[in-house]
Formats: C-alpha cells, structure tokens, sequence
C-alpha cells in the first residue's frame, strides 16, 4: 500500500520503515506437512501445495497495494513488516528463473486478497508465476500461519517457505527487507546438500 512517508511502491527507504522482530509465531512451521486445501490460483488453476512434487517455494505477504491508492490505514508504513509487498513480488519475478535453476519445481506468492486483485498484480508486474489467494483463510488457520490486523482487516505476517514434496522444509521469518527475500532463498537453495 502506498502511506504518507513512501508515495513510491517499488522504491522504498527501508531504513524509515521499522523492521518486524521474530516474535516467535512460525516457529511451528518447519517440519509440518502442508493440509490438503485447494486454493485459487491467478492462473485458473486450484491448487493444494499438499500435493506438488518436488520443491515448492511460497512467498507470503500481506497484501499488494495499486499505484495511486490510498493506504487501508494511514500509519501502514509503519506497521513493521507490513510494506514492501510489491518491491517482494518483483524480487521473485526478477529471481524466478535463477530459483527454478536452483531446484525450485514451483513458484507461488500467496495472500489473503481475492484472485481478481492478485490478477492486476500478476499483469502489472509481469510475474511469470501465479498467486494463489487464501481469502477464506482456510490454509491460514489450519498452519496457523502469522497474522496480523490492519483497520479491520486480517492479514497474513511476511515470510517464505521452502516445501518439499508438500512438506515444509525452511521457513524464513521474519523477512526484512522485503525486497531482498528472493535472494536469501535463492542462496539457501544453492547451499550444497539443499537439493532434492
């Protein structure tokens, strides 16, 4: 979303946004088997991470916002760890084709906004994966995933998770910058012994 101190959705000065703490709510992550819920995907496709073979790498954030627009608070940039959606999003675009090399079978983003918002994100920025949308926060719930409220809506805390044959293997959390998540994940995947 775009707030008073940073109009700019791409460009943002992280060192005037305050950095989420780890506060311990995905610690439960890593290990656990990802639930058989379908979710929509930007694609047309539903999709149940449960049942992608390979490696899977899901990027989590809270919610992308649309040039112009108003933020849904007017101290969302100070939310820690609530900017930089977008700037994340491009990330992952810019470092698919490096991901897939590095064993990634697939690439997801996923939030709780509906699958005709994540479509304009999908074509403005030119991502060349699909976001999948747990609107009815029925993975979120059942993972007991990070949340956090924002006026009267809930959203999903930023991370990313590497999934293996649909079980979570790596879980980065908390993500700050967000623009730099693509890159860390990208260096674990290549870490030798990291490969499926």
């Amino acid at each position: 979303m775009v707030g008073p101190q940073q109009p700019d959705l791409l460009h943002v000065d992280w060192s005037q946004i305050p950095a989420p703490q780890d506060d311990g709510a995905a610690a439960h992550l890593a290990g656990m088997p990802v639930p058989d819920v379908e979710l929509q995907a930007t694609n047309g496709a539903a999709v149940s991470l449960s049942k992608l073979p390979g490696r899977t790498v899901v990027y989590v954030y809270p919610r992308t916002g649309l040039p112009g627009e108003v933020s849904i608070v007017e101290d969302w940039d100070m939310i820690p760890g609530a900017r930089g959606c977008t700037p994340q999003s491009c990330a992952f675009r810019d470092h698919h084709a490096a991901l897939m090399a590095a064993g990634a079978a697939h690439v997801f983003g996923l939030s709780v906004q509906d699958t005709a918002y994540q479509r304009e994100v999908v074509q403005r920025l030119h991502l060349p994966f699909a976001l999948l949308s747990d609107e009815a926060l029925q993975l979120t719930t059942v993972l007991r995933l990070p949340t956090m409220e924002a006026g009267d809506l809930l959203l999903l805390k930023r991370l990313a998770m590497v999934l293996d044959d649909g079980v979570i293997t790596k879980v980065f959390y908390p993500v700050f910058p967000p623009d730099r998540n693509a890159a860390d994940v990208l260096d674990w995947l290549r870490v030798p012994g990291k490969a499926v």
